[in-house]
């Protein structure tokens, strides 16, 4: 598998004393100059893209970056980057960090990027803010900006509903809980997931990303969740594109919040996004794992609600 959708990520820090966001880490695959020319930057309150979305309190979306105040478009368009979103994640109220997510759209098929939002005072229902959605699927896009979804409705209603992260395997035959299969079925978009973000105590937006079966989301995509000791996390969902679909064979990672080994668990514990290299930087690793699926990046993303990590959604990248 040569791509996907999803192609970078990085995770700013609130500074020590609070007034700039610093880079925390990143994984950009082969976008060497974007890679080199973040890991020196900082932010205030509204500049860049993290520090919109940090000043906002919300996420926002870019679905291009020509005319805004992305700051790296030279080197974004190098790497072959089209679109971004960021958001800001707040454990008990405390900024942890801001999380940004690069995608790229393919020429040949058709892929999605998503912001969706429920704004109490003009209705009920979850509107769509913006999208990105390439050149092929412009009668998708036109129907998702009619479209409006009450609580638990569609897959950006469902993830606002339940507070947890959503994905759906195959969007044309989902129409039962994607009330745009028609439409992605003639637009070629085949997987789908939504992510809540809670602005800070309250889950008010949803981001969905969605793709076709050629240019996949990630290369791999996990739900972990802490169980009833407070002592392990146990994974329960995984999808692999190399490995025939869904899996939900047993799978624990041991869990101290005071010594969190490996991506998943430190973002578990600090309710920041973690990026490392996998199956390498991660616990149980084994060199004969590497071999085989060489080097990813993995993205950890705890997913809050009420002020508190309620999962992590791991996507390989």
């Amino acid at each position: 598998m040569a791509s996907t959708f999803i192609k970078a990520a990085e995770v700013w820090l609130p500074s020590a004393d609070g007034s700039l966001l610093e880079f925390g880490g990143g994984a950009y695959g082969p976008a060497k100059r974007l890679a080199a020319a973040s890991r020196e930057l900082c932010w205030g309150r509204g500049e860049g893209l993290p520090g919109h979305a940090w000043d906002e309190g919300r996420p926002v979306l870019l679905g291009r970056f020509e005319g805004s105040y992305f700051r790296r478009t030279e080197a974004a368009h190098a790497a072959g980057l089209s679109c971004a979103v960021a958001w800001p994640l707040w454990l008990n109220d405390r900024l942890t960090s801001v999380l940004v997510i690069f995608c790229g759209h393919d020429a040949a098929t058709a892929c999605g990027l998503e912001l969706w939002h429920h704004d109490a005072h003009t209705g009920e229902d979850m509107t769509l803010v913006d999208g990105a959605y390439g050149s092929n699927a412009q009668g998708f896009e036109a129907i998702s900006r009619q479209t409006r979804l009450p609580r638990g409705v569609g897959l950006p209603g469902q993830a606002w509903e339940r507070g947890e992260a959503v994905f759906l395997e195959d969007l044309p035959l989902s129409a039962d809980r994607f009330v745009r299969a028609g439409e992605a079925a003639a637009a070629g978009l085949l997987r789908g997931l939504a992510i809540p973000v809670a602005a800070q105590r309250t889950i008010d937006h949803a981001v969905t990303f969605l793709a076709g079966p050629a240019l996949p989301l990630a290369r791999r995509i996990e739900r972990w969740v802490l169980d009833a000791t407070a002592a392990r996390l146990r994974r329960v969902y995984a999808f692999s594109e190399l490995h025939g679909g869904a899996s939900l064979a047993e799978a624990t990672l041991p869990f101290s919040a005071l010594a969190p080994a490996g991506a998943i668990a430190s973002a578990c514990a600090s309710g920041a996004p973690a990026i490392s290299d996998w199956p390498a930087a991660e616990p149980g690793a084994s060199a004969a794992a590497a071999t085989a699926i060489g080097s990813w990046a993995l993205l950890a993303i705890p997913v809050l609600r009420e002020g508190s990590v309620v999962e992590i959604l791991a996507l390989y990248l």
